[in-house]
């Protein structure tokens, strides 16, 4: 089939790169400008530079809803358009130009996690597996028809870079696969089942600071959720931000005000946290590892001398 690709990011680079090994004809190639946004600059492998490479045709957009875009889109003469990573709204006469149709690659189990950073917040809500879904686009986000999906495990020490990795190489089969079933002439695909969608927006500086009332096993996702190469999450101690790069939660229990400086346990430092609604345990996140303000990182034991005191959620 002509492929025109919309995608932006290492999700788009590996979905134009799948494209570029398979027997479909990659015609033009859409993506986003380069950003300055602290989570765009993560995995930011470029589209436009891989296209390039491969002698395909680029066009630069923030939102493609100019005239000249759609021309060249008409010009391309389009099977299908496979979209990854792609960040503003298509609009109904661009995913309803090719004949057929729009495919759109999303790193989630759809219905659920629908929307922005789908990795993360299905890490930070405990979910057990994550994985990739194709879908047809339609005039809702991400709500078409599902062509072909896969999921990995979360296991219970992964990160969201680990769930990155995982996923990411689901791409290239979850792709190449649905494009085969389309290039078949199979038109009839899975209904999502709407009841169980879920939406979530992009993440920001508010959802990474420590709320310590939270239970400790939701705070222990939270610091997996924000590994590195994202932003850690953070608190504040006698006033100075605190970054909680590594963390467990707590085997003993540990009752009090939450945010209380408490324990040493292990190689950890216990803090209080909130007790679990479901199960009335009050288990603490026993840090181990933290980056002061000034960028210095250490040991958890190293950094707390002494006990007493607390982390808060604001200076």
């Amino acid at each position: 089939m002509r492929v025109v690709m919309f995608g932006y990011q290492t999700w788009g680079h590996r979905t134009l790169q799948a494209l570029l090994d398979s027997e479909h004809d990659v015609v033009l190639v859409v993506t986003h400008p380069k950003s300055e946004h602290a989570y765009e600059k993560i995995w930011s492998d470029s589209v436009a530079d891989l296209a390039e490479e491969h002698g395909v045709p680029v066009l630069i957009r923030n939102r493609p809803d100019d005239d000249e875009l759609f021309q060249r889109l008409k010009e391309a003469d389009p099977d299908i358009i496979v979209a990854n990573n792609w960040r503003t709204w298509i609009p109904p006469r661009i995913f309803d130009l090719p004949r057929r149709g729009t495919l759109n690659v999303h790193d989630s189990l759809l219905p659920k996690y629908a929307g922005f950073s789908p990795l993360i917040w299905a890490l930070i809500n405990g979910e057990p597996e994550v994985g990739v879904t194709a879908h047809m686009m339609n005039d809702e986000l991400d709500a078409g028809d599902i062509v072909r999906q896969e999921a990995v495990p979360v296991g219970p020490a992964d990160t969201a870079t680990d769930l990155f990795h995982k996923t990411v190489d689901l791409i290239a089969p979850v792709t190449i696969g649905a494009l085969d079933l389309i290039a078949s002439g199979q038109t009839e695909f899975t209904k999502q089942d709407r009841s169980q969608a879920s939406f979530f927006h992009k993440r920001s500086i508010e959802d990474i600071r420590i709320d310590w009332t939270w239970p400790a096993e939701d705070l222990e996702r939270l610091v997996r959720a924000q590994s590195e190469p994202y932003p850690s999450t953070y608190a504040f101690h006698k006033g100075k931000r605190l970054e909680i790069l590594a963390a467990v939660v707590s085997q003993g229990r540990y009752g009090g005000t939450p945010g209380r400086i408490f324990y040493r346990e292990g190689d950890g430092v216990v803090i209080v946290a909130g007790a679990d609604a479901r199960t009335g345990r009050n288990h603490g996140l026993a840090i181990t590892r933290v980056r002061t303000e000034d960028g210095h990182e250490m040991a958890a034991t190293e950094y707390f001398t002494s006990m007493g005191g607390y982390l808060t959620s604001r200076p």
